[in-house]
């Protein structure tokens, strides 16, 4: 990328603290062959290196690429409006909760909703509320990671 520098900011003087360097990117460069069809950036092609800690890097390739939807521009229900038992769930990621809250208002249950896995779980669980609960969260983490967003809320509303 070619860019003018426009300020340096040195975190600390101790072994390791390096230099934060902010600029504005003037152009950037791209060998046509990493387009895809639209003309964008197929992120598969690139093979990039992360930058981790310490003496770590992360090579990226497509079996840990993921996409997540851009935040809305409208308001959203936020984080911190969630639910108490959803928002301090040990089972959902931070990446899960920001899909949940990525909605424009507080979902209501759907009485159509059915599903086989929510019936055995309240079948199997129905005795122990903590379980049950803990079952419900693993559920709807793995529809959030598929990205069935409305099916988790469902799924936690139960």
């Amino acid at each position: 990328m070619k860019c003018r520098v426009c300020e340096i900011k040195s975190p600390g003087q101790q072994a390791g603290a390096g230099n934060l360097v902010i600029c504005e990117i003037l152009r950037i460069p791209i060998e046509e062959s990493i387009l895809n069809e639209s003309k964008g950036i197929d992120q598969k092609k690139l093979h990039q290196v992360a930058r981790l800690g310490g003496n770590w890097y992360c090579r990226v390739d497509e079996t840990n690429l993921f996409e997540a939807e851009k935040p809305n521009i409208r308001l959203v229900i936020w984080i911190d409006a969630l639910p108490e038992n959803i928002h301090n769930s040990n089972m959902l990621s931070g990446s899960n909760l920001g899909s949940l809250a990525n909605l424009h208002e507080m979902p209501s249950i759907d009485p159509a909703f059915q599903e086989e896995r929510l019936k055995n779980i309240f079948q199997y669980y129905s005795a122990e509320p903590e379980e049950m609960e803990k079952e419900l969260h693993i559920y709807a983490k793995f529809l959030l990671d598929q990205g069935k967003v409305q099916d988790a809320w469902q799924v936690l509303l139960s």
